[in-house]
């Protein structure tokens, strides 16, 4: 999990205003902070079978996200792709 302060610095780096919560920008941005933190949580609990199938709900969620960020503003999608480092 992200604490509360992680989550407040992304919002205001990728909120398009304040409060902003539901962009599809800021549910990539803190969907790639859980993703990150779960990764990292797997690597030192491999059986973790559980923690692996939220893990690729996240995942799928946050290409669905990407999916329609890319479809609806090209341009936006290009510029969370090179600001998480994400490939695709």
């Amino acid at each position: 999990m992200i604490s509360d302060e992680e989550k407040q610095q992304i919002l205001k780096q990728f909120g398009t205003s304040e409060g902003d919560t539901g962009s599809p920008q800021v549910q990539i941005a803190v969907l790639t902070a859980r993703i990150q933190a779960v990764t990292e949580h797997l690597k030192g609990h491999p059986k973790d079978y559980a923690g692996r199938r939220g893990l690729l709900a996240m995942v799928s969620q946050r290409r669905q996200l990407l999916d329609y960020l890319k479809r609806k503003t090209p341009a936006i999608y290009a510029d969370m792709i090179a600001r998480l480092n994400i490939r695709k």
